[in-house]
């Protein structure tokens, strides 16, 4: 049985790239704590699946993206057409 979290990554490859596209475009600092979580759904209504894009900076803050793609199916533009 599959949990809600699937704490392997299926491509540690394209974890890295997608981390990488969202330091390179929000100019993260080094010490925000970026974190990644693909999420599966089995309510009415709810995308199957949507990739959860956590960033935690030193201050404190925090900021969250969703996208209703996998973390493999995420490419740059659907990063570029984030706010």
């Amino acid at each position: 049985m599959v949990g809600m979290f699937d704490r392997k990554s299926k491509n540690p490859e394209a974890l890295r790239n997608l981390k990488s596209l969202f330091i390179e475009k929000y100019n993260l600092h080094e010490s925000t704590i970026l974190s990644v979580a693909e999420l599966s759904c089995h309510e009415p209504g709810c995308p199957p699946i949507e990739t959860v894009i956590t960033a935690r900076a030193v201050d404190g803050s925090v900021k969250n993206w969703k996208l209703h793609k996998s973390i493999v199916e995420i490419k740059k533009i659907d990063i570029d057409k984030l706010d």
